[in-house]
Parts: C-alpha cells; sequence; structure tokens
C-alpha cells in the first residue's frame, strides 16, 4: 500500500521506525541551572517526613510545602527585596521551575504561607541540614575536641511586630540564639524568642553535648547552668563579673611578656542571695588577660590542666560567632523580613540559615572559589542559569544548534521515490538561475 500511494518501499518502513537506517542523530543535551546544584543537598525525605508530622499540606488550598520553600530560599539566593519581587521573578522563570519542583506563587499566596506553615517544618529541616553537615566535617577531619560558641543576635522588626516582638517605646525586634562550631563554621542550634527575653533563658533549654567545650558571654551568667555543663563533663570558659568574689587556693606561674596577668586556683562564692548554696562551688580557675585596648578581662574555667594562654586563645575564638552573625546580615535576607507575625519571622530565619547551609555543601562540593563570601555572590550572579556550579568560572563554549534525524533510504529507495527527489532538485536548480 505505501508503495503505490507514495512510491516507499513497505518493507523498509519497520527499519525506519525501529531507527536501524538514520544517520545524524544527535540529542539535545539538558544542562540543569545553578538553582537546582543547591537544592540537590536538600533532604527531601526529611522534609516530606516533617510534612507528614506536623500536617502542613493538609489544607489543598494552601502552597505545598516544597513549592513554599524553593520560594523563600531562591529569595534568599537570588537577594529579593519584598514579595512582590520574589512572584515576579517566579513568574519569570517559570520553565526553569518544573524540573525543581517548584511552581509561581502569587503575593498573597506566599504571605499566608509564610503566616500559617508551623515553624517546626523548616526549623526540623534546619536541624537535619545542621547534623548532615557537622557529621561530614567530623567524619572528613577526624577532630575530636569539639568547641561550642553560644551567643544571641537582635534583628529589628517593624511596628506591625509590635503584638509579641516590643523590647521599649518604640522598639520592636527578635533574638536569635545560636549554637556555633568555629571549626566548622557552622551552626549547630537555632531557636527565635522575642527581643524581652534573657538569653539565659533559651541556653538552659539547649541541648547539652557531653565533653565539648562551651565558650560564651556575660549574658550567660548563671551558676546552675554552669554546673549543669560542668556535671556533664564540659569545658566552660567565659568571663566574671568585677564584683564577683574570687577566694583564691593557688597563684600559678605565668610566662613573663605575654598578655596573662595572673593565673590562679580558687572557689566562686560558696552562698547565693537569700543564703542559698552556689552549685558551682567547686574548685575553678581565674586567668586576668590584657586586651589590646588595655582592658583587663577576668576568664573564669572549670579546666585547671590547660595552660593559661590556650584557655585565653579558646575565649577569643568567641569572635567567630560575631563573625557569622555579620555574613548572615549582610549576605542572606535577614534584615528586611516578608512578614510581621511571629511564624513569619521564624520561618524567615530558619530558611535563611537553611540557605547558608546548602552555600556552604555546595561550595565544600565544588571547590572553585575559598571564599564563602565570594561563592555565595557568584551563585547570586548565575542563580537561574543552566551551568553547572563548578563550571561557574569557566568560559563557555557556544552550544551547538540540534541537529534533525536524517533518514536515508539508499539502495532501496523506489524508483518514484528518486524521481520526484531529482525533480524538486532540478526545480531548485532554475529557479536560482
Amino acid at each position: 500500500m505505501l508503495d503505490e500511494v507514495h512510491g516507499i518501499d513497505s518493507t523498509r518502513f519497520q527499519l525506519v521506525a525501529n531507527h536501524l537506517d538514520t544517520k545524524g542523530i544527535k540529542a539535545v543535551q539538558h544542562q540543569n541551572i545553578v538553582f537546582h546544584g543547591l537544592l540537590k543537598h536538600v533532604p527531601w525525605s526529611a522534609l516530606d517526613r516533617l510534612v507528614d508530622q506536623s500536617g502542613a499540606d493538609a489544607d489543598p488550598r494552601c502552597v505545598k510545602t516544597k513549592a513554599h520553600l524553593i520560594a523563600m530560599l531562591y529569595a534568599q539566593f537570588s537577594g529579593a527585596r519584598g514579595l512582590r519581587e520574589i512572584a515576579t521573578n517566579l513568574q519569570s522563570h517559570a520553565g526553569k521551575l518544573y524540573h525543581l519542583g517548584g511552581c509561581t506563587i502569587s503575593k498573597s499566596t506566599l504571605s499566608t504561607a509564610n503566616a500559617l506553615r508551623p515553624v517546626e517544618v523548616f526549623s526540623g529541616l534546619l536541624a537535619t541540614l545542621m547534623a548532615q553537615l557537622q557529621s561530614g566535617f567530623r567524619r572528613k577531619t577526624g577532630v575530636r575536641d569539639c568547641v561550642r560558641l553560644i551567643d544571641s543576635t537582635s534583628v529589628r522588626l517593624s511596628g506591625l511586630s509590635g503584638k509579641w516582638a516590643t523590647f521599649s517605646a518604640g522598639v520592636y525586634g527578635a533574638k536569635a540564639h545560636v549554637i556555633y562550631d568555629p571549626d566548622a563554621d557552622q551552626p549547630l542550634y537555632l531557636m527565635v524568642t522575642p527581643p524581652n527575653v534573657n538569653d539565659i533563658t533559651p541556653a538552659k533549654e539547649m541541648p547539652i553535648e557531653p565533653g565539648a567545650s562551651y565558650v560564651f558571654d556575660l549574658g550567660y551568667y548563671d551558676y546552675a547552668w554552669w554546673a549543669a555543663l560542668d556535671h556533664a563533663d564540659c569545658r566552660i570558659v567565659t568571663r566574671l563579673k568585677i564584683n564577683t568574689s574570687f577566694e583564691i587556693v593557688e597563684e600559678r606561674p605565668i610566662l613573663p611578656g605575654s598578655s596573662i596577668r595572673s593565673d590562679r586556683t580558687g572557689h566562686l562564692p560558696k552562698r547565693l542571695a537569700a543564703s542559698r548554696k552556689n552549685p558551682m562551688s567547686g574548685l575553678v580557675r581565674e586567668i586576668r588577660v590584657v586586651i589590646d585596648t588595655g582592658k583587663v578581662l577576668r576568664i573564669f574555667t572549670n579546666d585547671l590542666t590547660a595552660s593559661a594562654q590556650e584557655i585565653a586563645d579558646l575565649y577569643k575564638r568567641r569572635w567567630a560567632i560575631e563573625l557569622f552573625f555579620r555574613w548572615v546580615k549582610q549576605t542572606l535576607k535577614i534584615a528586611h523580613f516578608f512578614g510581621t507575625s511571629e511564624n513569619a519571622v521564624r520561618n524567615q530565619i530558619a530558611v535563611a540559615l537553611i540557605a547558608f547551609i546548602l552555600l556552604r555543601l555546595a561550595q565544600d562540593a565544588n571547590k572553585i572559589v575559598k571564599s564563602p563570601l565570594a561563592f555565595a555572590r557568584l551563585i547570586q550572579a548565575n542563580l537561574m542559569h543552566r551551568r553547572p556550579i563548578a563550571a561557574l568560572l569557566q568560559t563557555s563554549s557556544p552550544t551547538p544548534e540540534p541537529r534533525q534525524s536524517i533518514f536515508h533510504f539508499g539502495a532501496a529507495a523506489t524508483r518514484a521515490a528518486r524521481r520526484r527527489r531529482e525533480s524538486r532538485a532540478y526545480a531548485a536548480m532554475e529557479k536560482a538561475a
């Protein structure tokens, strides 16, 4: 039938259908965007488990958690400053969101999701990512002496958050309480509270890692909490207040010419206010150190064996968490918030630290630049480009045009087909002449 109507040998048709007699085939290669290279480090199975536990996707009218997370991460990586900018940018990249598992989201839908999404979902995902990065660092380096820095940072909010975030008249904000690992350069724990909550209150709810070294400042001045750390065999390095008395037992020798002014062992006050017994009444140590400004610091520790200089250097490492706070505030979006409710602020801070962890994981996997700030800027500039992260600094070659499959019947072509081909070629030559 094919031979009669079209001049094609029907015995060759099956071979053509199976591409057994074709040449010049070249499939179009697919290249994921840079954003996909960051999202592949997200443990999606853990996110699904958290969604099931919290029932975050129970309402079919709300945007799904995965699409919500992708939209918020896009805002962090791209530097978007508002919900309208996020919605517009996602709309412009709608064709690229399919392979990410995301979708376009309107401004109002995103606002509702930020306000109503259970904070346990993104906080739980952050905890999973922090544990993943920490285990990888310990496995790679073999470091066993864990140093934990504890501190908090404040973020300003508008007066629209006054119902829960009032600090004083006309001042509104929130506090992010963090445990930080300076060796791995990563946070290990996050709690967000109103600004008027004392630092020691969330510290008492933080998990204690037995045998670790905890370094913190005067905001965590609580003898009962110090005693809990001491009972867990943790090393404590902090400061003593100027008016705290110290009963000297031994005066240790110091190296001349160093910043160490004294090294003493002794006891803290035996009794506290209202005749309460001090739970931290064992033998401890005070080291006086003079800093560059000439101020003398009274460093306290329960480590009786380490050198005075080692303890002083350990306390000096506390500034690493201040640098971490500065980096996050300058690079990610926690200085400008997309919502005013407590839930929206908590979710945005959790997503900001998730973005920080994903940047760290991607940088460790690709190693194209050493500076975390330079890597973050490189990601922002190329976020929706179809390039692998490892090749962002390489000169991209022009993409070859895809070629269609060319069927070649050869000697099996019928005489009628050859005549039609020759006639078309002759007509083209006449037209050109």
